[in-house]
């Protein structure tokens, strides 16, 4: 799956057009791209621009800021040409927009030019709201392409295989889960490296290909650091600790994959499920719960219980409460490689 389907809307919200996934864009008279991942937003409005290129490369593009919009200039661009080629208005900023934007868009749903599609990019928020129910109540024939934020690995490792079966490049699970690890924090970044991968010769794209492009990322990971941690590892996690924040990396995202994983772990101790029978039951990836369970391995529920509190007080002093950063990364990595019995 390339993209998180979108949640089905109440009765209360009346509406009454398609809502479809960034990669199921289609063309319609009005196409409303909500949502705040920008970067699959971004994905949709191209894929869309470049379907109707295919169909009629004379197809004209015009772009437009709704907080910047000035009275006339939708009936301006959506007026036939000399030539009457197809055109595309590409807006912005909806979630900005001036009032003279949302009365004369809204007077144009009630006729829409013709071999016109006019998109709007809202990326959150009430503004623009009498527009936004007047093209879901189904208005102008349009329809709307949910953008949300990929937050959970397994949506990340999901948007991955997809760019690759897109090309129908052969990837291992190996090679996806250290590529999701790695480039976890940005979206645009994990994509980049996939088409990147992508373009290389190799037959089969596995953990090697990975390494031998971004060894260095790979390695100084915020998740490699908490797999060496959680493993009782603590020499190796404080020297890749030292070499990620050499590099640049912020201490936040590292202590939020050690947070994540000991969340994970602290779902299934205790339990006597199969790893697919927990992935069902949590919502994860079989994987995750195959790695959670080999990662609860001389662990017992006290540790993990220390091991949270101290992953805790680590975000608080890393957020401004302590002076030391570092200190605190270093302390919190002793107590999980100690398994919470520091």
């Amino acid at each position: 799956m390339a993209g998180k389907p979108p949640a089905r809307s109440s009765a209360k919200s009346k509406v009454a057009i398609p809502q479809l996934t960034w990669n199921n864009v289609r063309p319609a008279p009005i196409v409303l791209v909500s949502g705040t991942e920008g970067f699959l937003a971004d994905r949709a409005i191209r894929l869309l621009r470049d379907t109707l290129k295919v169909e009629d490369p004379s197809l004209e593009v015009s772009d437009l800021e709704a907080d910047q919009y000035a009275p006339g200039e939708l009936i301006s661009l959506a007026s036939p040409s000399l030539f009457s080629e197809p055109r595309m208005i590409r807006i912005t900023n909806v979630e900005k927009c001036t009032d003279a934007f949302i009365t004369e868009t809204v007077k144009y749903l009630d006729a829409p030019a013709e071999d016109t599609y006019v998109v709007l990019r809202h990326a959150g928020g009430v503004r623009g709201k009498k527009l936004l129910d007047a093209i879901r109540a189904g208005n102008g024939g349009g329809i709307e392409v949910i953008c949300v934020d990929l937050k959970k690995d397994t949506e990340k490792y999901e948007f991955a295989a997809a760019e690759f079966a897109s090309k129908r490049r052969r990837v291992t699970p190996g090679a996806l889960r250290t590529l999701v690890s790695a480039f976890s924090a940005d979206l645009a970044e994990l994509a980049a490296a996939c088409q990147q991968l992508i373009a290389d010769d190799a037959d089969e794209i596995n953990e090697a290909t990975v390494a031998r492009y971004y060894s260095g990322r790979v390695e100084t990971s915020a998740f490699k650091v908490a797999d060496s941690a959680i493993a009782g590892r603590s020499g190796e996690a404080l020297v890749l600790l030292r070499h990620a924040l050499a590099s640049g990396a912020d201490p936040v995202p590292i202590v939020a994959a050690f947070a994540s994983k000991l969340r994970t772990m602290a779902k299934l101790s205790g339990g006597s499920m199969s790893s697919g029978q927990a992935a069902k039951t949590f919502g994860m990836a079989p994987w995750q719960a195959d790695r959670a369970m080999k990662d609860l391995r001389g662990w017992n529920d006290a540790g993990l219980g220390t091991a949270i509190e101290a992953i805790a007080d680590t975000d608080a002093q890393i957020k401004g409460l302590g002076r030391d950063p570092v200190f605190a990364l270093e302390r919190m990595i002793s107590i999980v490689a100690a398994r919470g019995n520091h």
